[in-house]
């Protein structure tokens, strides 16, 4: 196996594994913790489709995820400023 290929495989679990860290920090009290974890899920997705549309070679997985990363990042920094004006 090619190590590119090795790689990709342990950037995928790695990933999954941070998607469990974030639904756990999203689940505790308080909203900027569920901020921040909703955030990270978010972001560790868009990665996940941009690492497995280049795996199984589907070219969709970029128009799908790079809108998910702009609209993702805008949105908590528009919530961000909301929660601090309250």
């Amino acid at each position: 196996m090619n190590i590119l290929i090795i790689s990709e495989y342990i950037l995928v679990l790695a990933l999954l594994f941070m998607m469990f860290v974030a639904l756990r920090l999203a689940a505790r009290e308080g909203i900027s913790n569920a901020l921040i974890g909703c955030s990270v899920l978010n972001l560790v997705s868009a990665l996940l489709l941009i690492v497995m549309g280049n795996l199984l070679s589907i070219e969709f997985c970029k128009d799908i995820a790079f809108p998910l990363i702009f609209i993702g990042v805008v949105g908590t920094i528009a919530y961000a400023i909301v929660l601090r004006r309250t």
